[in-house]
């Protein structure tokens, strides 16, 4: 794909994203930040999942993640982009093998990124995505995984039609399909207690969360990114999952699929309910310290960041959810409140 095609599907992705109508000029003049291969693999990733079971779709999820971060924020230092294509290498590479097995799924890693190329793109790609995502939007699902991952690939095919092609539509709409037989996750209760699994915890009527609208959710995930970032929680995706469980939410009715978006709330609240009810397990597991900078400081990521839980995946698709919503809350004391906490998430 030639850059000026690259640049403008950039440009209509942004006019997505903040709302805006009308002519859309042919060259808006800049290209993404992250190169553009890590969409193609993203995608191929993605689509390939299927075939690994649903968690394997971590990896292309976090290079699509990746890559929207370069088309979203381009006025971000080049060194932050530098850092961000260099943990995608490390995915790439297989440092974060841990969702699933490869001796019995029978392929590896590499396998995953193998492209899906071939065949006319396919013309209603976003719909099918779609459809295949509200068979396992009546409850929550992994933690928001169904929708953090549908969301990512409804935005890949609707900006860039051209990896629409039916191999990848295929794979993309049978990973979303095998999420309506997942659990809802599980929590840590304390050494006593254990593990329990969401449909295992009763709330009360005073734990039960409702939402208002679209705007309540984004709010309400953002203070408690502020209240709670800091305090030592197990399970449940933690922090990291709620907010890109609600970013997801977002995506979904910026690109049209509001009903999609409704019909979501209902477990994002359950989602912020059941990590309501997880203790600080600070004395059992350490408590958590707070990055020493920001992730748009390029300082950030010529530290030597932690890998483990997950982080290598989850540092970049959280980085993209956290911004993604807080550009959508109005008021710039809550905002600020979180981006402070935010720091423990990216530590």
């Amino acid at each position: 794909m030639a850059a000026d095609h690259r640049a403008r599907c950039a440009f209509v992705s942004r006019a997505v994203r903040h709302g805006l109508t009308g002519s859309i000029p042919p060259h808006p003049g800049r290209d993404a930040m992250v190169g553009y291969e890590y969409l193609e693999k993203g995608v191929w990733g993605l689509a390939n999942a299927h075939r690994a079971g649903p968690l394997a779709g971590h990896l292309g999820a976090a290079l699509l993640a990746g890559y929207f971060l370069g088309e979203d924020h381009g006025d971000w230092p080049a060194g932050v982009f530098a850092g961000i294509q260099s943990e995608l290498d490390r995915i790439l590479r297989g440092e974060e093998a841990i969702w699933f097995n490869p001796r019995q799924a029978g392929l590896t890693v590499g396998d995953l990124f193998k492209p899906l190329a071939g065949g006319r793109p396919v013309r209603d790609a976003d719909r099918q995505i779609a459809a295949a995502l509200r068979t396992s939007m009546d409850r929550l699902r992994q933690s928001g995984h169904n929708v953090i991952f549908g969301s990512l690939a409804i935005r890949a095919v609707q900006d860039h039609p051209d990896l629409a092609t039916p191999r990848a539509i295929d794979g993309l709409v049978r990973l979303m399909r095998q999420f309506a037989t997942q659990r809802q996750g599980r929590g840590y209760y304390g050494k006593a207690k254990g593990w329990k699994y969401g449909h295992e915890v009763q709330l009360t009527d005073s734990q039960t969360v409702h939402y208002r609208d679209l705007s309540d959710m984004l709010r309400r995930t953002l203070d408690e990114t502020a209240r709670m970032a800091g305090v030592h929680r197990r399970g449940f995706g933690g922090l990291w999952h709620l907010i890109n469980h609600a970013a997801g939410l977002l995506e979904l009715h910026r690109r049209g699929f509001r009903d999609l978006a409704e019909l979501g709330r209902t477990a994002h609240a359950r989602h912020l309910a059941l990590l309501r009810t997880l203790p600080d397990v600070s004395a059992e597991f350490g408590a958590y310290t707070a990055a020493a900078h920001d992730p748009r400081d390029p300082a950030y990521w010529k530290d030597m960041l932690k890998r483990d839980e997950a982080r290598l995946t989850h540092r970049i698709k959280t980085l993209y959810g956290f911004f993604a919503i807080a550009e959508r809350v109005s008021d710039a004391a809550a905002r600020r409140r979180a981006e402070h906490a935010f720091l423990y998430l990216m530590a």
